[in-house]
C-alpha cells in the first residue's frame, strides 16, 4: 500500500486528531475550571525525572531518550492524543500509527575548539487535547517545558570541578516538565473550548533547539496558536515570589495574570519582554503571545546539587494551579489575544571574554525595574560572602564601572581575572556601602 498521510481529513494532523476525537466521543462537558494539582504526583514526577538512572537527561543520551518515552507514556495514560509530526510516514501494512515522539537531530553550535559539528538524534514529545467547542477547537493554547538537562557534561555547568558527576536538573527542568504533565492531566479531564497542545522539548540546554525545530516544522498553522505558556525552573518558590515573563506580548496579559492571582496570592514580578533564555523565545519570534513562569535562579543552578530533595513541591503545585487558571481563561475566552511586539530589554546574559572570575552572587532575574544588580542569594564561602554581600543588596558599581543591570555587571566581572581584588559599591535599602574582595575562580 502506498504511503499516505496520518489523517486524510485535513492538511493539519493536529486538527484532524481534534475533529476525529470530538466526533467519536461526542460533546464533552467541562467539570470545573478550578484545578486541584496532585502534589504527591508532582513530587513523584520530579523525583523520577531527576533520578540518577536517567543520568541528567542530556540531549542525545539514553537517559534523555528514556525520559522522552516515559513522558509519552504519561500523556497516553492521561488521555492526551498523539500528534504525528509533519511528513510522518506510514507502515506498509495499512494505516498510520500516531506518535508522541517527534524525532529531530540536534546540532548545537560549535565551540571555538570543536572541529566537527555534533549531530544528536533526539525527540520532542507532542500531544493534543481537543477543544470542546466546534467553533474554537481549531485554535490552540500551547503548554511547554524542556525536559533535557546537562547530564554528565561540564559544558554549561557552573561546577566543572565536579567533572562527570551527574547534574540531574530537578528544578531545571524536571519541575517544569512535571507542571506541564499535571496540566495535561487536568485539561484531559476538563477540556477547554480551544484545543491544548502539550509540548515537552529536548535540546533546550544546547540553544533552544527543540522549540526552534518545532516552530520550523509545526504540524499546525502557527497562526492558529492563541498563546504559548512556558515553564522553566518553577520548583523553588521563595517568599511567594513568582516571575512571569512576556506580559507585554499581548494587550490582555496584565489584567489576566492579575485576575488569576487568587489567594494565597503570589508576589508577582511581571516582566514585559517575550525574549529570554528559554523555549518561549522561539514562539515569540513567530509573533505569538507568550508567558514564561520562573521561580528564579538559586545556588544549585547548573550544578550537581540541583536534586529533587530541594524542590518545594507545594510551591510547584501553586504555580501549576495558577497557570491552569490562566490557561482556562485564554482557552475559553471568545476572542483572540491581541499580540504586541514588546520593546526588547537587555539580554539575560552577556558574552564572556574567557575570564573565569567568580564572585558568588545569585542574580535576581526578575528585577527589571531595579537600576543595578539585585542579589537574590550569596553562595556560602564565596568572595561575595566574604565581602559581606547578602540577599536583597543591589550592586551599583563594580571595579569602578557603573552597574545598571545583569549585562553591565557581567561585562565588568568578566573583564577581571581570578585573584584580582575589586571594589564593589552596593545599596542596602537606602544605605550606600563600599566593600572589597578578591575574586575566585569559577568552578574552583
Amino acid at each position: 500500500m502506498p504511503n499516505r498521510p496520518l489523517f486524510a481529513l485535513s492538511t493539519s494532523p493536529v486538527l484532524a486528531v481534534a475533529l476525529l476525537v470530538a466526533a467519536g466521543c461526542g460533546p464533552v462537558m467541562r467539570v470545573s475550571s478550578a484545578p486541584a494539582p496532585d502534589t504527591a504526583r508532582l513530587g513523584h514526577d520530579v523525583r523520577l525525572l531527576a533520578a540518577d538512572s536517567l543520568e541528567g537527561r542530556r540531549t542525545g543520551t539514553p537517559g534523555n531518550d528514556a525520559a522522552a518515552s516515559w513522558i509519552a507514556s504519561q500523556l497516553l495514560a492521561a488521555g492526551v492524543q498523539p500528534v504525528a509530526p509533519r511528513r510522518e510516514t506510514c507502515g506498509d501494512r495499512g494505516g498510520c500509527r500516531p506518535v508522541f515522539l517527534h524525532r529531530f537531530v540536534a546540532r548545537p553550535a560549535r565551540g571555538p575548539h570543536d572541529t566537527v559539528t555534533q549531530s544528536l538524534p533526539t525527540h520532542n514529545v507532542v500531544g493534543v487535547i481537543p477543544g470542546r467547542d466546534p467553533a474554537l477547537r481549531t485554535q490552540f493554547v500551547i503548554l511547554g517545558a524542556h525536559f533535557d538537562h546537562l547530564g554528565r557534561s561540564t559544558t554549561g555547568a557552573l561546577d566543572p570541578d565536579r567533572g562527570s558527576e551527574i547534574r540531574n536538573g530537578a528544578d531545571d527542568n524536571a519541575s517544569g516538565t512535571a507542571a506541564v504533565l499535571e496540566l495535561a492531566r487536568h485539561f484531559a479531564r476538563n477540556p477547554a473550548r480551544r484545543s491544548i497542545l502539550v509540548i515537552l522539548f529536548s535540546g533546550e540546554e544546547l540553544g533552544l533547539l527543540g522549540s526552534q525545530h518545532f516552530v520550523s516544522n509545526a504540524p499546525l498553522p502557527l497562526d492558529s496558536v492563541q498563546a504559548m505558556l512556558n515553564f522553566d525552573m518553577v520548583g523553588r518558590l521563595r517568599n511567594d515570589r513568582l516571575i512571569v515573563y512576556g506580559v507585554a506580548t499581548a494587550t490582555e496579559w496584565p489584567d489576566l495574570i492579575a485576575a488569576a492571582n487568587t489567594e494565597p496570592a503570589f508576589q508577582l514580578n511581571a516582566v514585559g519582554d517575550g525574549f529570554g533564555p528559554s523555549d518561549h523565545s522561539s514562539f515569540y519570534a513567530k509573533d505569538l503571545p507568550v508567558l514564561h513562569f520562573f521561580t528564579d535562579l538559586h545556588e544549585d543552578y547548573h550544578r550537581a546539587t540541583d536534586d529533587a530533595a530541594a524542590i518545594d513541591v507545594a510551591g510547584l503545585a501553586r504555580v501549576t494551579a495558577y497557570a491552569a487558571r490562566i490557561t482556562s481563561d485564554i482557552a475559553d475566552r471568545p476572542g483572540r489575544l491581541s499580540f504586541v511586539r514588546a520593546p526588547v530589554t537587555a539580554p539575560a546574559t552577556s558574552a564572556r571574554t574567557g575570564s573565569q572570575a567568580w564572585l558568588g552572587t545569585i542574580p535576581d532575574m526578575g528585577a527589571g525595574d531595579v537600576k543595578g544588580l539585585r542579589i537574590t542569594g550569596v553562595r556560602a564561602g564565596s568572595p561575595a560572602d566574604s565581602a559581606g554581600l547578602r540577599e536583597g543588596d543591589v550592586i551599583v558599581e563594580f571595579d569602578g564601572k557603573a552597574v545598571t543591570d545583569l549585562v553591565t555587571y557581567s561585562e565588568a566581572l568578566y573583564a577581571r581575572q581570578p585573584g584580582d581584588t575589586v571594589e564593589i559599591v552596593f545599596m542596602r535599602g537606602t544605605e550606600r556601602t563600599t566593600t572589597r574582595t578578591t575574586l575566585g575562580r569559577r568552578g574552583g
